[in-house]
Protein backbone atom coordinates (compact mmCIF):
# COMPACT_ATOMS: atom_id res chain seq x y z
CA UNK A 1 0.00 0.00 0.00
CA UNK A 2 1.31 3.44 -0.91
CA UNK A 3 2.29 5.72 1.98
CA UNK A 4 -1.08 7.44 2.21
CA UNK A 5 0.10 9.77 4.97
CA UNK A 6 2.32 11.61 2.47
CA UNK A 7 -0.50 12.48 0.09
CA UNK A 8 -1.36 16.19 0.00
CA UNK A 9 -3.89 17.45 2.53
CA UNK A 10 -5.95 19.11 -0.19
CA UNK A 11 -7.04 18.59 -3.75
CA UNK A 12 -8.55 21.70 -5.31
CA UNK A 13 -11.27 22.91 -2.95
CA UNK A 14 -11.44 19.54 -1.19
CA UNK A 15 -9.77 18.24 1.94
CA UNK A 16 -8.45 14.69 1.49
CA UNK A 17 -9.38 12.19 4.20
CA UNK A 18 -7.80 8.73 4.35
CA UNK A 19 -10.26 6.21 5.83
CA UNK A 20 -8.71 3.97 8.45
CA UNK A 21 -11.79 2.65 10.26
CA UNK A 22 -15.06 2.22 8.34
CA UNK A 23 -18.47 3.04 9.79
CA UNK A 24 -19.83 0.10 11.77
CA UNK A 25 -16.41 -1.26 12.82
CA UNK A 26 -16.07 -2.60 16.36
CA UNK A 27 -12.30 -2.13 16.41
CA UNK A 28 -10.21 0.94 15.75
CA UNK A 29 -7.96 0.41 12.75
CA UNK A 30 -4.79 2.38 12.09
CA UNK A 31 -2.58 2.78 9.05
CA UNK A 32 0.91 1.57 9.97
CA UNK A 33 3.33 3.31 7.58
CA UNK A 34 6.21 0.99 8.57
CA UNK A 35 4.25 -2.13 7.63
CA UNK A 36 2.43 -0.47 4.76
CA UNK A 37 -0.86 -1.95 5.97
CA UNK A 38 -3.83 -1.21 8.16
CA UNK A 39 -3.54 -2.82 11.60
CA UNK A 40 -5.83 -3.25 14.59
CA UNK A 41 -5.21 -0.45 17.06
CA UNK A 42 -7.67 -1.53 19.78
CA UNK A 43 -11.12 -2.99 20.26
CA UNK A 44 -13.98 -0.69 21.18
CA UNK A 45 -15.88 -1.27 24.42
CA UNK A 46 -18.80 -3.70 24.13
CA UNK A 47 -21.81 -2.25 22.35
CA UNK A 48 -19.91 0.49 20.50
CA UNK A 49 -19.15 0.84 16.81
CA UNK A 50 -17.89 3.70 14.67
CA UNK A 51 -20.89 5.84 13.62
CA UNK A 52 -19.17 7.17 10.49
CA UNK A 53 -15.93 6.51 8.59
CA UNK A 54 -12.91 7.60 10.62
CA UNK A 55 -9.46 8.51 9.45
CA UNK A 56 -6.97 11.33 9.04
CA UNK A 57 -5.94 14.20 6.80
CA UNK A 58 -2.58 13.35 5.16
CA UNK A 59 0.41 15.70 5.30
CA UNK A 60 -0.74 17.14 8.63
CA UNK A 61 0.54 16.81 12.19
CA UNK A 62 -1.66 17.60 15.16
CA UNK A 63 -0.44 18.46 18.66
CA UNK A 64 -0.44 14.76 19.64
CA UNK A 65 2.12 14.05 16.88
CA UNK A 66 -0.31 12.09 14.68
CA UNK A 67 -2.00 13.29 11.50
CA UNK A 68 -5.11 15.38 12.12
CA UNK A 69 -8.13 13.16 12.89
CA UNK A 70 -11.22 13.36 10.68
CA UNK A 71 -14.66 11.79 10.65
CA UNK A 72 -16.70 11.63 7.45
CA UNK A 73 -20.34 12.41 8.10
CA UNK A 74 -22.69 10.47 5.90
CA UNK A 75 -22.60 7.58 3.53
CA UNK A 76 -20.05 4.99 4.85
CA UNK A 77 -18.95 2.40 5.33
CA UNK A 78 -15.88 2.95 3.26
CA UNK A 79 -12.86 0.69 3.15
CA UNK A 80 -9.55 1.17 4.96
CA UNK A 81 -7.12 2.99 2.70
CA UNK A 82 -9.82 4.79 0.69
CA UNK A 83 -9.00 8.44 -0.04
CA UNK A 84 -12.08 10.67 0.07
CA UNK A 85 -12.43 14.24 -1.22
CA UNK A 86 -14.44 16.08 1.40
CA UNK A 87 -15.80 19.44 2.48
CA UNK A 88 -15.20 20.64 6.03
CA UNK A 89 -18.26 20.97 8.27
CA UNK A 90 -16.42 21.98 11.44
CA UNK A 91 -14.40 20.62 14.32
CA UNK A 92 -14.93 19.03 17.71
CA UNK A 93 -12.25 20.60 19.88
CA UNK A 94 -10.82 18.07 22.34
CA UNK A 95 -8.19 18.07 25.04
CA UNK A 96 -6.72 14.88 26.49
CA UNK A 97 -3.85 13.57 28.60
CA UNK A 98 -0.49 13.65 26.83
CA UNK A 99 0.71 10.38 25.30
CA UNK A 100 4.13 10.88 26.87
CA UNK A 101 4.70 12.63 30.19
CA UNK A 102 2.46 14.81 32.32
CA UNK A 103 0.06 17.46 31.11
CA UNK A 104 -2.67 17.84 28.53
CA UNK A 105 -2.72 18.29 24.75
CA UNK A 106 -5.22 19.04 22.03
CA UNK A 107 -6.52 16.22 19.85
CA UNK A 108 -9.19 17.88 17.72
CA UNK A 109 -11.45 15.94 15.35
CA UNK A 110 -12.49 17.46 12.05
CA UNK A 111 -15.95 16.64 10.75
CA UNK A 112 -16.26 16.61 6.97
CA UNK A 113 -18.70 15.38 4.33
CA UNK A 114 -17.67 13.46 1.20
CA UNK A 115 -18.04 15.61 -1.93
CA UNK A 116 -18.84 12.66 -4.20
CA UNK A 117 -21.83 11.68 -2.05
CA UNK A 118 -23.17 15.20 -1.60
CA UNK A 119 -26.89 15.95 -1.86
CA UNK A 120 -28.71 19.23 -2.02
CA UNK A 121 -29.92 18.90 1.58
CA UNK A 122 -26.49 18.30 3.17
CA UNK A 123 -25.70 20.35 6.27
CA UNK A 124 -23.76 23.53 5.58
CA UNK A 125 -21.75 23.14 8.82
CA UNK A 126 -21.73 21.30 12.17
CA UNK A 127 -24.24 23.73 13.64
CA UNK A 128 -26.82 22.63 11.06
CA UNK A 129 -26.59 19.08 12.48
CA UNK A 130 -29.09 18.16 15.19
CA UNK A 131 -27.82 18.89 18.70
CA UNK A 132 -28.57 15.28 19.62
CA UNK A 133 -26.21 14.01 16.88
CA UNK A 134 -23.42 16.28 18.13
CA UNK A 135 -24.02 15.07 21.69
CA UNK A 136 -23.99 11.44 20.56
CA UNK A 137 -20.66 12.00 18.78
CA UNK A 138 -19.22 13.47 21.99
CA UNK A 139 -20.50 10.40 23.89
CA UNK A 140 -18.97 8.09 21.29
CA UNK A 141 -15.54 9.67 21.71
CA UNK A 142 -15.74 9.51 25.50
CA UNK A 143 -16.80 5.87 25.56
CA UNK A 144 -14.52 4.72 22.73
CA UNK A 145 -11.51 5.97 24.72
CA UNK A 146 -12.89 4.95 28.15
CA UNK A 147 -10.14 2.40 28.83
CA UNK A 148 -7.31 4.41 27.25
CA UNK A 149 -6.67 6.81 30.18
CA UNK A 150 -7.02 9.78 27.84
CA UNK A 151 -9.53 11.67 30.04
CA UNK A 152 -11.12 13.50 27.10
CA UNK A 153 -12.49 16.96 27.74
CA UNK A 154 -14.52 18.78 25.14
CA UNK A 155 -13.73 22.42 24.45
CA UNK A 156 -16.74 22.86 22.19
CA UNK A 157 -17.65 22.72 18.54
CA UNK A 158 -16.13 25.05 16.01
CA UNK A 159 -17.45 25.94 12.58
CA UNK A 160 -15.83 25.74 9.18
CA UNK A 161 -13.52 28.73 9.72
CA UNK A 162 -12.13 27.29 12.93
CA UNK A 163 -11.71 23.85 11.32
CA UNK A 164 -9.84 25.52 8.45
CA UNK A 165 -7.50 27.30 10.92
CA UNK A 166 -6.74 24.01 12.72
CA UNK A 167 -6.13 22.24 9.41
CA UNK A 168 -3.81 24.99 8.13
CA UNK A 169 -1.81 24.93 11.39
CA UNK A 170 -1.49 21.12 11.18
CA UNK A 171 -0.24 21.41 7.58
CA UNK A 172 2.39 23.97 8.67
CA UNK A 173 3.49 21.74 11.58
CA UNK A 174 3.90 18.75 9.25
CA UNK A 175 6.09 20.77 6.88
CA UNK A 176 8.33 21.71 9.82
Amino acid sequence: MKDLSSLPARSGESVLVVVETPAGARVKLKLDPELGHVTVSRPLPLGLHYPFDWGFVPSTRAEDGDPLDAMLYGVGPGQPGTVVRARLLGVLKVEQNRKEGPGRQRNDRLLAIPREAAHGDDPRDVFALPQRLRSELEDFFVWSTRWEKKDLRFLGWGGIDEAEEILTAAERTARG
